[in-house]
């Protein structure tokens, strides 16, 4: 068995040109604010193609680049005048931010309805109990890419490696309301190799590069790869792909299966702010 490939790129393509159509379509005008805090190569790149997707689209973005000393209140000032902007219908802070900055603070200062990174406490809660406005992108373009090969994934086990706020615990939540029965690992996990290969859908989300291997894999398993690390020069993300592949039904690159998607899904949601607060005004 050879897996089939989950072509992100490919996939989050369609879900741009579609999101541009409509955009055009209806002559929305969506604006999204993204805050920068430091100089952060990795951000940079993410920033740099926000950007770009952004305008495929029809998505107006702009940049707040504030300095890595800045203090919280200055941030916390920003993000509270792009609150009352009328004009700003998304707001990021991109992560990480300054070691001296309380992240929790900054992102819970995003009002809900402009929270497309769907961060806040509030928006978490909501995905647990299905009534999310819309979900994480991250998450969400996990979900779509399994989606895409096994559109009904009711009485799966799926086994998600990692616990953040981010990816696992919401990726939990999504897996969970498509009615798949789920088991969240994490590093003082105990036998986590026994654990994966029970699952029939395994999400790698902890940054550990080519943790999971070949034989951690059931056949016709479904392996989704979140993570992302850079070791000397070079890009891994948390599956041995070429082993793993010879196990697997689909399997994510890396990269190229997981990050396009993220971005297409921050659009998606840019959109549906913008149509909730034209239909609350």
């Amino acid at each position: 068995m050879t897996a089939q490939i989950l072509d992100g790129k490919k996939m989050a393509l369609q879900v741009r040109e579609e999101l541009a159509a409509e955009i055009k379509k209806t002559g929305a005008t969506p604006r999204l604010a993204v805050i920068w805090i430091g100089d952060n190569e990795a951000s940079a790149i993410y920033i740099r193609n926000k950007q770009a997707a952004a305008a495929a689209v029809g998505i107006e973005s702009e940049v707040f680049h504030l300095k890595s000393d800045i203090c919280e209140s200055e941030v916390i000032t920003l993000i509270e005048r792009l609150n009352m902007d009328d004009t700003v219908n998304g707001i990021i802070v991109q992560l990480p931010v300054s070691e001296h900055l309380n992240e929790h603070h900054i992102l819970e200062a995003v009002r809900q309805d402009k929270d497309v990174d769907a961060f806040k406490q509030i928006m978490s809660g909501a995905l647990w109990q299905n009534k999310a406005p819309w979900v994480s992108a991250t998450p969400q373009g996990v979900l779509c890419l399994l989606k895409s090969f096994c559109e009904d994934l009711t009485g799966k086990h799926a086994v998600i490696i990692g616990r953040s706020n981010i990816v696992g615990k919401p990726m939990a939540a999504l897996l969970l309301n498509e009615d798949c029965t789920v088991t969240i690992t994490h590093s003082k996990t105990v036998d986590l190799q026994d654990i994966v290969k029970k699952a029939d859908i395994v999400v790698a989300a902890c940054g550990v590069p080519h943790l999971v291997k070949g034989d951690w894999i059931k056949s016709g398993a479904i392996v989704i790869d979140v993570g992302i690390s850079k070791v000397e020069g070079k890009i891994y993300g948390d599956i041995a792909f070429d082993e793993v592949i010879e196990k697997a039904a689909a399997i994510t690159p890396v990269p190229g299966g997981v990050g396009p998607m993220t971005v297409a899904m921050l659009l998606k949601n840019t959109y549906a702010a913008y149509l909730k607060q034209k239909a609350n005004l």
